[in-house]
C-alpha cells in the first residue's frame, strides 16, 4: 500500500509499505479522511517527541472496515468509522476512574504505532465508532479534534451564560467554540492574527474578535465584561505570550484552561494568580465520554465541513500540505487528506 512517511525534520515521502494485518480484538481500516493536526506540525519540524521517524502519522481519521481480527464483535466488514487515536489499557487507576485520557499506558495511533496517512491502518476495535453509512467521511474525521474542543469546555466546567474567551481560532479553537456554544456558555471574544480565521469564528457565534497583533486581547475581554474579565479563557496557541493573556483576561476566580501544546514552559505572576484565585487548568485530549460526544455533535450536524475553513486534498499532497501549514499558514483552519 501507499503511505506517507515522516523520515526526519521537514522530510515526508510518499512509499511502498506492506499493507497492514489486524491481530486480536484489531481491525483494518481502509482510509476515506485523515485531518493534519497541528502537534503533528510541531512533529515535522522535529520539536515534538513523541515521534521518532520514520513513522506514518496521522491520527484523526473515518474509513471503511475491511478486515477483523480473531475476537471482533464490536463493528463489522463494511462498517463507515471514525477512531479515536487514544489507546489506553483499561485497567489504571485512571482508566478506572473515567479519566482515560490520563492513563499511564496510553497510545497514541500515528505517534507510538502507525497512523493513518496511508491507504490501510490497523487499530483497536473498541476504539472505533460505527457512523451512519452514507455519513461524511471528512466530517467523521473531525471527531478527534472537536472532541478536544468539549473536552476543554468540560474543564472549564462552562455552563449557561457563562461567559468565554477563546485565544486562537485554528481547529481546535474553532471545536472549542462549538463545544461552549453546546454546553450553554456565551463566546464573548475570540482571538487570532488571522482575520480569515477571525471571520469564521464570527460565523460559528463568538460575539466579538479581535486581532491579537493589533488588540489588547486581555483588556478588550475586561472591556466586554463590566471591566471583570471573562469567567473562563480556552487557551489553544500554547505560546507565552497567550499564555499570559489568558491570565490576565479572565476575571478573579475564574477559569483558565490551557489546551494548546507548543512552547513546553511559560513563566506567570504567580502573586496575581493567587491574589486574584485564578485557576489554572490543563485540558489533554479527550475521555472515550468527550469522544463520544463529538460524534453526537458531528451527527447532529453541531459542525459541518466548509470551504471557509476546510480544504480536502488527495493524501499525495501531504508533504506540500505540511509545508504549507507550517511556512504560509491563513485563513484556512484544516486540511483534510482523501487517500
Amino acid at each position: 500500500m501507499k503511505a506517507v512517511v515522516w523520515l526526519g525534520p521537514r522530510q515526508m515521502e510518499i512509499q511502498e509499505v506492506s499493507e497492514p494485518t489486524p491481530a486480536a480484538s484489531e481491525v483494518t481500516i481502509k482510509m476515506e479522511a485523515v485531518g493534519i493536526c497541528g502537534s503533528e506540525l510541531s512533529g515535522y519540524l522535529g520539536q515534538n517527541s513523541l515521534r521518532v521517524p520514520p513513522l506514518i502519522m496521522g491520527h484523526e481519521f473515518s474509513g471503511r472496515v475491511v478486515a477483523l481480527g480473531e475476537g471482533v464483535t464490536q463493528v463489522n466488514v463494511g462498517d463507515l468509522v471514525t477512531v479515536n487515536p487514544l489507546v489506553t489499557c483499561g485497567k489504571c487507576a485512571f482508566c478506572q476512574q473515567g479519566s482515560e485520557n490520563l492513563c499511564v499506558q496510553r497510545k497514541l495511533i500515528g505517534a507510538h504505532r502507525s497512523g493513518a496517512f496511508a491507504e490501510f491502518v490497523t487499530v483497536p476495535a473498541i476504539n472505533c465508532i460505527r457512523l451512519p453509512s452514507s455519513f461524511s467521511a471528512v466530517s467523521g474525521s473531525l471527531a478527534e479534534p472537536l472532541a478536544c474542543g468539549v473536552r476543554s469546555a468540560l474543564v472549564g466546567r462552562v455552563g449557561p451564560g457563562v461567559r468565554v474567551l477563546i485565544i486562537g481560532a485554528g481547529t481546535i479553537g474553532l471545536m472549542s467554540i462549538a463545544a461552549v456554544r453546546k454546553a450553554g456558555g456565551n463566546v464573548t471574544l475570540v482571538s487570532d492574527v488571522y482575520p480569515g480565521r477571525l471571520a469564521t469564528a464570527t460565523a460559528w457565534g463568538a460575539e466579538a474578535t479581535c486581532d491579537a497583533r493589533a488588540t489588547d486581547t486581555g483588556a478588550l475581554a475586561h472591556q466586554l465584561t463590566e471591566g471583570l474579565g471573562v469567567e473562563v479563557v480556552i487557551e489553544a496557541v500554547g505560546s507565552q505570550v497567550t499564555r499570559q493573556t489568558a491570565v490576565k483576561a479572565v476575571r478573579a476566580g475564574g477559569q483558565v484552561v490551557l489546551v494548546g501544546l507548543h512552547q513546553a514552559e511559560s513563566p506567570f505572576e504567580a502573586n496575581f494568580i493567587v491574589r486574584s484565585e485564578i485557576h489554572v487548568s490543563g485540558s489533554f485530549a479527550y475521555t472515550p465520554a468527550n469522544f463520544a460526544q463529538a460524534v453526537e455533535m458531528l451527527l447532529a450536524g453541531d459542525i459541518r465541513p466548509s470551504a471557509q475553513w476546510l480544504e480536502e486534498r488527495p493524501l499525495a499532497d501531504c508533504a506540500a500540505a505540511f509545508a504549507q501549514l507550517v511556512d504560509a499558514p491563513s485563513a484556512m483552519a484544516k486540511i483534510v487528506l482523501r487517500p
